[in-house]
């Protein structure tokens, strides 16, 4: 049994002791846990799917599915009016993917080795994505600056922006979701061999039926629903009660607990010497997450929560998602990498994550 599934006595945990009215922060702790396993379950069982429908169905079903965590944490986060929270956890998530997953990814694959080679073409054009994402999603911030003469609190919850920026930010959204859709037809379609390398990563144990592959997917997202409608309802005392900001809580503490088990996958993949797959799911998901889960939530909070979600980023957000993207393409114009490179992108997770904890 892989890891990730010993954590799932803190699902009935979590939701008894919410029942109960227990400390929010012990809630919050114990529903963070329990998101883990629900979406280790959810990316087996759309594993399982892939494997059974051909590369191109398959691969539509893991980029569909992929970031499906994230995805529901942010809708129960948005309509609560948490626009901040959300926004903190899918730069966290971006950051997370670039710098944490692909730092312990190379470390995994370079100890004692050299070098470690790479499709260069595959992880610059996800690397050149994610730069266009970068852009999108910086320029209403740079927008408001401009206008505006200030961006949003590290502390702030929702702001009013107004609505130029509301529309600014529903255009980028627009123009994101293009570039999206045209990246699937070049990763699944026209360029699929570059994105589908041999030796991919299988299932482990026995293979599932699609019959069970369906079910367990619907219950994996029924539970990742209730944890994560649990987790965001806790998030104001337990950031209050440890005496971290809800900033802090949403792009660390949300951020990876909602990647666990993909960043799991990665380092694994990369330990078996499959770089190529650990650099396009790091890489790979960061772009998912900017051009489609991003612009999802920005049109879904014209709909959904108190009022619109313009993005635009806090200070903090703007410097290290500019940084993170630069480093991203950086480290994969040469096409192959070695522990220290794995080094280094830990620490530059860190230094981020220490200006979030003092912010």
């Amino acid at each position: 049994m892989a890891w990730p599934y010993w954590l799932s006595p803190f699902i009935p945990a979590a939701v008894i002791l919410r029942l109960l009215d227990v400390d929010p922060t012990v809630v919050f702790f114990l529903s963070a846990l329990g998101v883990i396993p629900t979406a280790a379950m959810m990316g087996r069982a759309t594993e399982e799917l892939a494997a059974r429908s051909g590369p191109g169905i398959g691969g539509l079903l893991n980029v569909t599915f992929g970031n499906a965590p994230e995805l529901i944490i942010a809708l129960f986060a948005l309509g609560k009016g948490l626009h901040e929270v959300v926004k903190a956890s899918l730069i966290g998530s971006i950051l997370g993917n670039i710098l944490l997953v692909l730092g312990f990814a190379m470390i995994a694959v370079g100890w004692g080795r050299d070098r470690q080679q790479f499709n260069r073409t595959a992880a610059s054009a996800q690397s050149s994505m994610l730069l266009l994402a970068a852009a999108a999603l910086t320029m209403p911030a740079v927008f408001q600056l401009v206008s505006h003469g200030g961006l949003p609190s590290p502390h702030a919850e929702i702001r009013d922006f107004g609505p130029r920026v509301e529309h600014l930010s529903l255009a980028m959204a627009i123009v994101m979701l293009f570039v999206y859709v045209s990246g699937l037809v070049f990763s699944l379609r026209t360029h699929r061999d570059l994105f589908n390398p041999e030796g991919g990563h299988e299932p482990e144990g026995d293979p599932w039926s699609v019959k069970r592959s369906v079910w367990v997917l619907a219950a994996a997202g029924l539970l990742v629903g209730v944890m994560s409608e649990i987790l965001v309802g806790s998030i104001h005392h337990a950031a209050a009660s440890a005496g971290l900001s809800e900033f802090f809580i949403g792009a660390i503490v949300v951020a990876i607990v909602g990647n666990a088990a993909e960043h799991w996958v990665a380092v694994l993949v990369a330990r078996k010497d499959q770089m190529d797959l650990a650099v396009n799911i790091a890489i790979g998901s960061s772009a998912q997450i900017a051009l489609f889960v991003a612009p999802v939530l920005v049109l879904a909070s014209f709909f959904l929560g108190p009022s619109p979600m313009p993005f635009v980023l806090n200070g903090f957000e703007l410097a290290a998602v500019l940084i993170a993207v630069t480093i991203a393409n950086q480290v994969t114009q040469e096409g192959e990498s070695n522990w220290h490179e794995g080094v280094l992108l830990l620490a530059v997770y860190v230094v981020f994550g220490l200006a979030f904890a003092f912010a």
